[in-house]
């Protein structure tokens, strides 16, 4: 091994790793290892004294490599990368050991724990010392956007990022903006009017010298990587405009949106064979008309609104859609305040009223007199005709939860609450733009708490109801959030791509294209005039399938060279 003046860091994290790690023991352990100049244990490497020890050290003990035994690296391997910048040295020259999750946290306090800690500090020793510094390229940045949907949160992601000075091509597959919120009459919990809401935005982006809006068309395809992508739209309507366009974009923002889930699918409602069984979206529609009545146009006396059709099912979808529960409450307040004298049931599994001013609309519903009956999340309310002679129109039988008894709820209209789900084109635009569908079908986004709007892709990002169910406010913020990284991006005019990743060593290459087909981020592709192939560095994540692939060992990844895999091994067994 080459000598080096390495240092190693242990942190205790608290108690997180010294409760059940010697980490004092593991410092003086490395020490004797070759190449170690320094070791210390510390409580917390990552704060700004740990930091500061490891600048110091590199400075004045002349460490030309780092080792720091704590935590995932996913956590913060970038902020000791920072701290070897500070003092001068090249950040791909650190290696971290995963003392925590793969150590303290699923051992007991003991020797055991504490000798596996040293066998990985070795092991990053070992491979610190084969490690040889890296540089970061720059690109190009783009300044233009796509957006794909025309809905409330594509919308508001265009505007923000035409606000700010750059062009934005907005396409939606239909022929109007405003998505499903333009099929709504008012919002929950406030009562404001979606028209008046989406006419605005409407007008902003059609009035808007930034914006061009592409309305009936699709991307057909997507080329080139984050700050160049090409983007091939196509026009579906018979304008004068070409067919198809292909402009140049750096980021692009996917707004697809969700559809309204079938209520036919549930037949024990009796859904598209009792007339006055109609889903939400239909009585919206009866809402903007300006008047609640039955197929024969009477007026009902009787409303049962049923939450939770198509969500929260085994039998079809787990999750909660989120709106349901406060548009149902905004339906009651609709239809007592057009229909004083009528009787109003909400017939719900879980009343879920967890945003700004959605609790204080839930009292205030409980105080006009709606009924609310509560079913459990296995049972299935019945719905079937009513007798002759009976002073309705059908009757709802609900297996009560509170209550305990099997009640029958009179209804002349019966509103079910149906739920969102992905798209039918979903898999298509996934497919298009390279990012992740989950179990459910609803777009993956890169973290879910720490990045909930970029995905696997980058200078890819999702807002509104296509990654998950959402209200209005929430794909509003989701949409400014992916608007805002992107001009974070376009701001430094240049993007700084990592400097792990694959090569081709074009003397080996056969050409046999193996690598092409193995990539998940589509980021090899095949030179036809030199039967070559070559990686795009810029979309490049080193995961490493072409390098076990490549039948001819012609692909190497940076940082995870065969030299620095068979000296961590080495080290884990020394």
């Amino acid at each position: 091994m080459t000598e080096r003046r390495i240092g190693v860091y242990v942190c205790n994290c608290g108690t997180n790793i010294a409760n059940v790690v010697d980490c004092d023991a593991v410092a003086e352990a490395a020490q004797s290892l070759p190449g170690v100049a320094v070791s210390r244990s510390y409580k917390y490497m990552c704060s700004n004294p740990g930091q500061e020890m490891i600048v110091q050290d590199i400075r004045e003990e002349g460490l030309d490599r780092v080792v720091v035994a704590a935590c995932s690296p996913r956590m913060h391997e970038p902020t000791f990368r920072r701290a070897a910048e500070m003092a001068g040295l090249n950040p791909y020259l650190v290696q971290m050991a995963n003392i925590r999750e793969q150590c303290s946290w699923v051992h007991d306090p003991g020797e055991t724990a504490t000798d596996k800690a040293k066998d990985l500090v070795r092991a990053a020793v070992y491979r610190a010392a084969c490690h040889e510094p890296l540089e970061r390229m720059a690109v190009e940045m783009c300044p233009d956007t796509l957006v794909i949907g025309g809905g409330i949160a594509g919308m508001s992601a265009a505007l923000e990022l035409a606000d700010a000075g750059n062009r934005v091509y907005l396409v939606e597959r239909t022929a109007s903006l405003g998505g499903n919120v333009a099929r709504v009459d008012l919002t929950a919990p406030y009562l404001d009017s979606a028209r008046d809401m989406i006419v605005d935005r409407v007008t902003r982006v059609v009035e808007h010298p930034n914006v061009d809006v592409l309305l009936e068309s699709e991307l057909e395809r997507l080329d080139g990587f984050v700050g160049n992508f090409k983007a091939t739209l196509v026009r579906r309507s018979s304008g004068e405009a070409p067919p198809r366009q292909v402009v140049d974009v750096g980021s692009v923002v996917v707004c697809t949106g969700y559809k309204e889930f079938d209520a036919a699918r549930v037949t024990h409602f009796g859904y598209g064979k009792l007339p006055d069984v109609i889903t939400s979206f239909e009585f919206e529609q009866m809402l903007k008309q300006g008047r609640i009545e039955l197929k024969d146009g009477r007026l009902p006396q009787y409303v049962a609104i049923v939450h939770c059709v198509g969500s929260r099912s085994e039998e079809f979808h787990g999750y909660c859609s989120r709106v349901c529960c406060m548009t149902a409450l905004k339906y009651a307040h609709e239809v007592k305040s057009a229909l004083p004298k009528a009787y109003v049931s909400d017939v719900y599994v879980d009343m879920h009223a967890f945003g700004k001013g959605c609790e204080d609309f839930y009292r205030r519903s409980a105080e006009v007199k709606t009924l609310f009956l509560m079913y459990g999340k296995g049972e299935r309310p019945v719905v079937r005709r009513a007798d002759p002679g009976d002073d309705c129109e059908m009757l709802l039988t609900v297996d009560e939860q509170l209550s305990g008894e099997l009640i029958e709820l009179p209804a002349d209209l019966i509103i079910l609450m149906v739920g969102m789900e992905p798209r039918d084109d979903a898999g298509q635009v996934a497919h298009l733009v390279n990012i992740s569908q989950d179990k459910d079908g609803w777009f993956i986004e890169s973290h879910p708490k720490l990045d909930p709007v970029a995905t696997t892709t980058d200078g890819v990002y999702i807002a509104g109801a296509c990654q998950s169910p959402k209200d209005i406010p929430d794909s509003v913020a989701q949409a400014r959030a992916a608007a805002a990284r992107i001009l974070g991006k376009i701001s430094r005019g240049k993007l700084e791509i990592d400097a792990m990743y694959a090569e081709v060593d074009e003397d080996l290459c056969s050409g046999c294209r193996v690598c092409n087909e193995i990539c998940p981020y589509s980021a090899i592709e095949f030179d036809e005039e030199k039967r070559r192939s070559h990686v795009i560095s810029a979309l490049c994540k080193a995961c490493g399938a072409c390098v076990a692939t490549c039948p001819s060992a012609a692909i190497k990844a940076r940082h995870f060279t065969d030299a620095q895999i068979f000296a961590e091994i080495t080290g884990v067994l020394a």
